[in-house]
C-alpha cells in the first residue's frame, strides 16, 4: 500500500492558504496546516477531517527560526511545500513609507519562505520526489505607485524561486512559482489598509469577477499533481478583467 503523500501549507488560517488546504485534501494529500492562528487551523482541519480528508494543525510562525526547526524535526515525511504565508502592509510611497513595515514585510514574505524551505529541503529531498511550491504575485514581476515594499518583497521571493530552481536541478525536487494578480481574498486588502473597509473595498470596485481563494488553490493543486518530470516554472493567473498591474476593467 502506498504511503499517503504529506504537503505543507503555510498561512493556511485563511484565504489562499485554507482554500489550497481543502483543494490539497480532495486530492489525497495529508495536509499539515501551519499559521499563528492556532484556532482558526484546529477548525479547518476538523472540517476537513469531517470530509473524509486528512489533516493536522500545527501553530507556527514562519519567521521564527526556532519555532521553524523544531517544526521540521518533528514532521518526518514531506511531498510539497506550499509557502503561501505573506502579506502586504500599507500603501505609501517610497519617499513616505515606514521602514518597519517594508521590514515587516520582507521577513514574511521573503524570510518566511526561506527559513520553511530551508528547513525542509531534506525531507523534500527523501521522497524521490519533492515539491516547492512558492506563491508570489504578479507584484514580483512589475512595480506599480504605493506597492514599494510589497513589490520588493515578492521580487525578492521570486528570486529565491528562480535560484533555487538553478541549485536544484538534477535532483528530485521541482520548484514552482505561482503568480496571482487580483484575487479577493479573506483579508487581504484590509490587513494592507490597516483595516480600513472601505479603502479595502475600493480595490474590488468596479471589477465583475476578481480571483478567488478558490481559483487560486485550483491552480496550484493543478500545478503540483503534474507528472513528476513536469515542472511549472511560473504560472500567472490573473482575472480576465486585469490584462496587466496598472490595466484592469471596472464596470
Amino acid at each position: 500500500m502506498t504511503e499517503q503523500k504529506v504537503a505543507v501549507v503555510t498561512g493556511a488560517s485563511s484565504g489562499i492558504g485554507a482554500a489550497t488546504a481543502r483543494r490539497l485534501a480532495a486530492e489525497g494529500f495529508e495536509v499539515v496546516l501551519t499559521a499563528r492562528r492556532t484556532e482558526r487551523i484546529e477548525a479547518l482541519a476538523k472540517e476537513i477531517a469531517e470530509r473524509g480528508g486528512s489533516a493536522r494543525a500545527i501553530t507556527l510562525d514562519v519567521t521564527d527560526r526556532p519555532a521553524v526547526d523544531a517544526f521540521a524535526a518533528e514532521l518526518g515525511r514531506v511531498d510539497v511545500l506550499v509557502n503561501n504565508a505573506g502579506g502586504a502592509v500599507g500603501a505609501e510611497s517610497v519617499e513616505t513609507g515606514d521602514p518597519a513595515d517594508w521590514l515587516a514585510m520582507y521577513q514574511v514574505n521573503v524570510l518566511g519562505v526561506l527559513h520553511v524551505t530551508q528547513a525542509l529541503l531534506p525531507a523534500l529531498r527523501a521522497t524521490g520526489d519533492g515539491t516547492v511550491l512558492i506563491l508570489s504575485s504578479t507584484a514580483a514581476l512589475t512595480a506599480y505607485e504605493g506597492g514599494g515594499g510589497y513589490v520588493a518583497a515578492k521580487h525578492a521571493a521570486h528570486t529565491i524561486a528562480a535560484t533555487l530552481r538553478l541549485e536544484l536541478c538534477g535532483e528530485p525536487v521541482r520548484v514552482i512559482e505561482i503568480a496571482p494578480g487580483m484575487v479577493k481574498s479573506e483579508g487581504f486588502a484590509v490587513t494592507r489598509f490597516r483595516g480600513d473597509e472601505e479603502k479595502a473595498a475600493a480595490v474590488y470596485a468596479g471589477v465583475a469577477e476578481p480571483l478567488t481563494s478558490d481559483d487560486v488553490a485550483d491552480t496550484i493543486a493543478w500545478a503540483v499533481t503534474r507528472p513528476p518530470h513536469v515542472n511549472i516554472d511560473l504560472l500567472v493567473v490573473r482575472p480576465r478583467a486585469q490584462a496587466a498591474n496598472h490595466k484592469v476593467h471596472r464596470a
